[in-house]
């Protein structure tokens, strides 16, 4: 397996800039350093930024087919150099490589998705003459870019969660700011040597590292007409209160939530091998992760001892290794926090039947039941390889322990009984519902994202082209 390079550099308004080498980027396995890349400054941003508004109208006139043209060069450029790209996810943020590989497909995917919808953005006719007083009058709309747009991905998926705003900015026609997480930044950087072979227009994009406390350019400065943020709740709330008068789309934590009815009996097998991949896969750095299951009672002892058993076998290791399924998490200190809650949870009466050692970054996938509502690791976002099993005895009443989540992004539901699974997805509170599968599934052109403290707007390119563009009337009376 090839390494990264020594260092790579920020991209400043299309162009590689060697700046410094002051962000030290560790292979969270060994904890040693494995490449360096420069960090942007406030100057640098300002920079950006200013590019950017500069570029707005010649991105704006691109014309559909062109902008296609340059999504379908990234996702051939991608699929040639993606054993490089799994290599710096499996590096960068510990990601399984077998996992690796499958984000570089989803990156792909979204860019490909990105090429079709680049040429499907449209308007409409309409019809105003509802009354006497509009009678020769006419209507249409049309969607034209927002906007210099600012896009701050997170560390869990630093490849596909930065394709699900760079692929429907460049499909919308907009000029946009990059912050990817400064714990995993050479993915985005390596779609930036790729976006600098195209020919976007100078000051089209920007990829610019930058410590969080040295980046609010991103979400103060007024030249931006968009904020996309993914990431904690709490850092996404605060962003939006300072934000000033631009728009705002956050894709935030989540808690979610799995239930499985009485009449699963015969597929608790198949549910269990889903369930394990719904709440460890990547170690569980997930906001849909499976954080909370709900078993219906007459089928709670089977399942517990079977997912239990699965949870115990799981293989914990090097990421590079074929067979790894459980690496790292992103930090010591998440680890440390996360072991934290499992103790609370403990301490409170909560059963441990799986996992909950430390050494290191490296938190052994655990299990539990009977925890406490009011722990952290009930109430709270996990993001780690931790889930809390309940059972429960009425299905409306399950639903309600679901929805007193503060947090409402997907959840996910076994059942065969269709009014079941209608009333579900009539009642919770949630942006989505999975039903026969995990609530972790997701495909890269549905429309994603949450409610309460989960965010606002959708991910999803065709979902973010419509935030990433206003809509523009024009009437016409007829002369006569």
């Amino acid at each position: 397996m090839s390494t990264l390079k020594e260092t790579y550099p920020y991209y400043l308004a299309n162009r590689p800039v060697y700046a410094n080498t002051d962000l030290a980027v560790t292979d969270k396995f060994s904890g040693e350093v494995a490449t360096r890349v420069a960090l942007a400054d406030a100057a640098a941003i300002d920079a950006a930024i200013a590019a950017a508004e500069k570029a707005q109208p010649s991105m704006a006139k691109i014309p559909p087919f062109q902008r296609q043209a340059i999504l379908n060069h990234c996702a051939q450029r991608f699929t040639e150099r993606a054993e490089e790209l799994a290599l710096a996810l499996c590096i960068e943020a510990g990601k399984p490589i077998k996992d690796a590989r499958g984000e570089v497909t989803r990156l792909i995917d979204t860019f490909r998705v990105g090429a079709e919808e680049a040429v499907r953005i449209g308007g409409e006719v309409l019809n105003l003459e509802i009354s006497q007083r509009a009678k020769g009058y006419r209507g249409m709309w049309k969607r034209v870019p927002i906007g210099p747009c600012s896009l701050i991905a997170p560390f869990n998926f630093p490849l596909n969660l930065a394709a699900h705003k760079i692929a429907p900015a460049i499909a919308a026609g907009n000029a946009w700011i990059l912050k990817p997480a400064s714990l995993t930044p050479v993915g985005a950087l390596i779609i930036g040597e790729v976006l600098a072979e195209t020919d976007l227009p100078e000051g089209a994009f920007s990829i610019l590292p930058a410590h969080r406390d040295g980046a609010d350019l991103f979400t103060t400065d007024e030249r931006l007409k968009l904020l996309s943020f993914t990431g904690s709740s709490e850092v996404g709330w605060q962003l939006k209160a300072k934000d000033g008068q631009k728009k705002v789309v956050l894709e935030l934590g989540g808690n979610a939530a799995c239930l499985i009815d009485a009449d699963q009996g015969e597929y608790l097998d198949r549910i269990v091998e889903r369930v394990v991949f719904g709440a460890y896969y990547q170690s569980g750095q997930s906001c849909i992760s499976v954080q909370r299951l709900l078993v219906h009672r007459s089928l709670y002892d089977a399942f517990r001892d079977k997912l239990a058993a699965a949870v115990k076998a799981l293989r914990m290791g090097d990421p590079r290794d074929e067979d790894t399924f459980i690496g790292p998490m992103i930090s010591e200190k998440e680890a440390i926090r996360l072991q934290g809650w499992i103790d609370e949870a403990v301490a409170h009466g909560a059963k441990l039947l799986a996992g909950g050692r430390r050494n290191g970054a490296m938190l052994e996938p655990s299990l539990l039941e009977n925890v406490p509502v009011d722990c952290a690791l009930y109430a709270e976002e996990a993001f780690g390889p931790a889930a809390v099993l309940e059972p429960f005895d009425d299905f409306d009443r399950a639903l309600d322990t679901i929805n007193r989540s503060k947090y409402g992004l997907q959840a996910g539901l076994y059942t065969n009984d269709l009014h079941k699974a209608m009333r579900a997805w009539d009642r919770l509170e949630v942006g989505g519902v999975v039903v026969g599968d995990v609530p972790s599934f997701r495909v890269d052109s549905m429309p994603y994202g949450g409610v309460k403290q989960s965010g606002i707007g959708r991910e999803g390119v065709k979902s973010a082209i419509e935030d990433m563009t206003e809509l523009r009337l024009l009437v016409i009376r007829d002369p006569a």
